[in-house]
């Protein structure tokens, strides 16, 4: 009798300690995710990754026509929200999906995980997330969300964000690399950014009132493609975005300047152009890209419009050693995209059709890697075809 009694009041006070608890601002767990289903067809092979999802544009002088079908995108995710400590508001996030390189394993991947703490119109933000060029998105459900037409980049940061006003902040963000990560000698590996011992820097505005969100930004880098050789490419982006957003309907546009570029999925190549005192010298190519897109809300279907340009325009200097570029074609002049679709929404399931047209020009490359000979287009068409149930 007791120990009965001993339980029931440990019990007791059991729950009483979490329902204190609770009124103390205990966190908050909200699980998310979703299974979706593509099926994409290919009028001209084409550079892809992902099980061809992740699409790039199409290979130079290749006719053949491809078509794949794979669940390998689903998602899941945590959100975890509500707790308080010393006046600070903590939050946190983990993400994973599947992805593949090799085209007949799916892997478990880490998309985001963070923490952050926010008070007084001060948020810190540190693990791995969205690289501030890239988290704002087009409206479209492809899984390269209008890549290499702007930024796209999830990565580890350190980033503080503070008010300037009502409608305006600052942003600041220390950032590193490791899933996107920037090419040389070595292929596409985090070494070269390792080895310069020092992270990727960003500093941005934002500007958001009523309906109207804007944001402009700077990214420099500095990384050490060789180990044994002090020679350094250091490179400076821009960017701005602007979105306004209707009743029934989102506009969005996001234009960028790009030096090299391709650690964050942008074309773009860097090369050795000389020597300074038994150091290397790099230069980069540049490049200005720019999507738009435009989407309504009818009811239940979601019609939207993408478009997309870019133009290389090669390095400032002539490149005398090795060249290195990253998931893009070597010879490329610029190139568009026209991309219609319209989702259907039936609840939690939503059905998408989607038209791709890319067209890139290629050409010949000069000694400062502008392509300005022997130019032609090459067009690919692509048929994509999406099922989704989010949870």
């Amino acid at each position: 009798m007791k120990n009965r009694i001993i339980a029931v009041a440990a019990l007791a006070a059991l729950c009483s300690f979490g329902a204190y608890a609770q009124e103390a601002s205990a966190p908050q767990f909200k699980w998310y995710g979703f299974i979706r289903n593509y099926f994409t067809y290919d009028t001209h092979e084409s550079t892809a990754g992902t099980e061809d999802l992740y699409y790039w544009m199409p290979k130079d002088n290749d006719e053949k026509g491809t078509s794949n079908f794979t669940a390998l995108t689903s998602r899941l995710g945590l959100d975890v929200t509500g707790y308080e400590v010393n006046g600070y508001k903590v939050g946190a996030k983990i993400e994973t999906d599947f992805y593949s390189k090799s085209g007949t394993t799916a892997i478990l991947r880490l998309r985001q995980a963070y923490v952050t703490m926010a008070k007084d119109g001060r948020t810190w933000k540190v693990g791995q997330a969205w690289h501030p060029m890239a988290a704002d998105m087009p409206d479209i459900f492809s899984l390269e969300t209008g890549a290499p037409f702007g930024p796209f980049s999830r990565t580890p940061l350190v980033s503080f964000d503070t008010k300037a006003s009502d409608a305006s902040s600052f942003t600041l963000a220390a950032i590193w690399q490791m899933q996107y990560t920037s090419t040389g000698p070595a292929g596409a590996v985090a070494d070269y950014m390792k080895y310069g011992g020092i992270p990727e820097l960003y500093f941005g505005w934002n500007y958001k009132s009523g309906s109207f969100l804007s944001r402009i930004g700077a990214d420099y880098i500095s990384i050490k493609p060789y180990k044994d050789n002090a020679g350094r490419t250091s490179n400076l982006s821009f960017y701005m975005y602007d979105q306004y957003t209707g009743k029934n309907w989102n506009v969005k546009n996001k234009i960028t300047y790009a030096s090299d570029g391709s650690h964050m999925n942008l074309i773009g190549r860097y090369g050795i152009c000389g020597t300074t005192d038994g150091a290397y010298d790099f230069a980069s190519t540049r490049n200005v890209s720019d999507w738009f897109t435009l989407q309504y809300k009818a009811g239940a279907l979601r019609p939207a419009l993408f478009l997309g340009y870019i133009k290389m325009f090669g390095a400032k200097e002539d490149i005398v050693g090795d060249a290195f570029f990253k998931n893009s074609a070597e010879k490329i002049n610029q190139m568009y995209r026209i991309q219609p679709e319209v989702v259907y929404n039936l609840g939690k399931v939503a059905f998408g059709l989607e038209y791709m047209l890319t067209a890139v020009q290629y050409g010949k490359h000069a000694s400062n890697l502008v392509v300005a000979d022997n130019l032609h287009w090459v067009k690919n068409n692509r048929i994509q075809m999406m099922v989704k149930y989010t949870f």
